[in-house]
């Protein structure tokens, strides 16, 4: 599918009726293409904020952190306030500076489980990246060097829990390639 069809999805997409904000989210498994993709959508769409899980994720909890993006962004966005969250800092391993955003009419959630079934009554559009394993693994070696090849494996296996769990790519409102994205 082309990035204008998709754009043309998300404008015409329903509010949800507990959000004064559409939330638009891209999910996919690490090194897929997901941060492209939301770069580019998001430029196509007036650039909106967009929340990176990876501020939510880390090594140890590649996928356990959920709760937190709730009681940070969605429930105060469905409040009708701005979210405010605490940015987790990979190179010193704990959280770190407070972020503030205005979404103004529309947020863009990236990243891996960014549309978890806890997260559904909240986004507006959903949106599944594709791409093989190979590609996913050799894009984040590429980014974290050779020496995470056993990070990258556990981070791996614990997405193949969460895909095999929940599904997320049968739930998207649109399924996309990666395989081609460069990021």
């Amino acid at each position: 599918m082309e990035l204008g069809e998709v754009v043309d999805q998300v404008l015409a997409a329903p509010l949800v009726t507990t959000m004064e904000v559409k939330v638009v989210a891209i999910d996919g498994c690490g090194g897929s293409g997901k941060s492209t993709i939301a770069e580019r959508l998001a430029r196509r769409l007036g650039s909106p904020p967009i929340i990176h899980t990876d501020d939510f994720a880390s090594w140890d909890q590649p996928i356990e952190w959920g709760q937190r993006f709730l009681d940070q962004v969605l429930l105060p966005l469905s409040r009708g306030e701005h979210p405010r969250f605490q940015r987790y800092d990979w190179a010193r391993r704990q959280l770190g500076e407070w972020v503030d955003i205005d979404p103004g009419q529309l947020l863009v959630i990236e990243g891996v489980s960014s549309t978890r079934r806890a997260f559904t009554p909240y986004i507006s559009f959903s949106i599944w990246v594709e791409a093989s394993a190979e590609v996913r693994l050799a894009r984040g070696l590429e980014r974290d060097g050779l020496e995470m090849l056993g990070q990258w494996r556990s981070w791996m296996a614990e997405e193949d829990h969460y895909v095999a769990d929940e599904a997320p790519q049968l739930r998207a409102d649109v399924v996309v390639s990666g395989e081609s994205a460069t990021t």
